[in-house]
């Protein structure tokens, strides 16, 4: 009996196309994560280098053999930046701690309530107010710098923690930001706060940042990722060794006579535990704040 062309049509195998597309999406989902790892591996070669070094003689750091692990682990070297005469490295770490928090928490403050504004209270020149704002990003910093330190010193905020933090507390940026995110917000939760008897203050504290966690953990984690790595303007301001932060500690340790290389390397990879802490453990929030910034790709 002669089989025509439809019947065999239905005896072919039916899972033929779809092992070859799922051969396909298997041999793509390798080459991402392969191109991943690859990517991972290069951003954690200067972490390599750093731990390595922290724990080499100088000899080995500047040697012309290059060995993967140093051959004498120099333990020695983990107390060495406290016990170093000339730099107080201790204080400059607690003197960072103090002005990254308070400069996170000041800016939190400070940039969430002008966001709320502009995002929530009717005023018929919010707009104009909000594109200042955004005319402020198009400024440099160096414009900024020098009168910035005129008013510092004149105030005779110079080696205090008030001239370190203050003026950097507003950022046009994490303004905008916050009032993006506002915009977003459920205005329901508002209206039913407004019925109980709050005003925008009671409605912001109680109902908006209660409900707004995760994204004002994102924001404190880069405010303070950012405060922690400042140098310009601490160098500046913190003449004083007993007021300089851990950046500008990090800087004495590179002088025109003498470079003391297992000491950078060791303070250098101590100073960056704070910020793995942080950002290990704020990095969900980190990812679901940036998420509902409301900015689109």
């Amino acid at each position: 009996m002669t089989t025509t062309a439809p019947e065999m049509t239905k005896a072919a195998p039916a899972g033929g196309p779809r092992r070859a597309s799922r051969g396909r999406g298997v041999m793509s989902s390798t080459g991402l994560y392969a191109a991943i790892g690859v990517a991972a591996l290069l951003f954690l070669i200067p972490f390599y280098v750093l731990v390595r070094n922290a724990f080499s003689t100088d000899a080995e750091i500047t040697g012309e053999d290059w060995k993967l692990f140093p051959t004498d682990i120099q333990w020695g070297n983990v107390t060495a930046p406290f016990e170093d005469t000339t730099v107080d490295f201790g204080q400059s770490m607690v003197n960072s701690l103090i002005v990254g928090v308070l400069h996170t928490v000041g800016t939190l403050l400070v940039c969430s309530l002008a966001g709320y504004g502009l995002a929530r209270i009717p005023y018929r020149h919010a707009n104009k107010v909000f594109y200042a704002v955004l005319f402020t990003l198009m400024v440099p910093t160096a414009v900024t710098f020098v009168p910035g330190f005129v008013l510092v010193s004149s105030l005779g905020w110079i080696d205090s923690y008030r001239g370190l933090i203050i003026p950097g507390l507003f950022s046009g940026f994490t303004c905008f930001l916050f009032r993006q995110y506002f915009l977003g917000f459920p205005k329901e939760l508002e209206e039913a706060a407004r019925v109980d008897g709050l005003g925008y203050w009671g409605a912001y504290w109680r109902v908006v940042v209660p409900n707004s966690l995760n994204f004002f953990a994102a924001i404190a984690t880069i405010t303070f990722i950012n405060g922690w790595n400042s140098f310009l303007w601490p160098l500046v301001i913190g003449q004083d060794p007993s007021a300089w932060t851990v950046q500008v500690a990090l800087s004495a340790y590179m002088t025109n006579q003498t470079v003391n290389y297992h000491l950078i390397f060791m303070a250098t990879a101590i100073s960056i535990l704070p910020l793995l802490l942080v950002f290990l453990f704020l990095q969900r929030w980190l990812v679901q704040g940036i998420a509902q910034t409301g900015i689109k790709g």
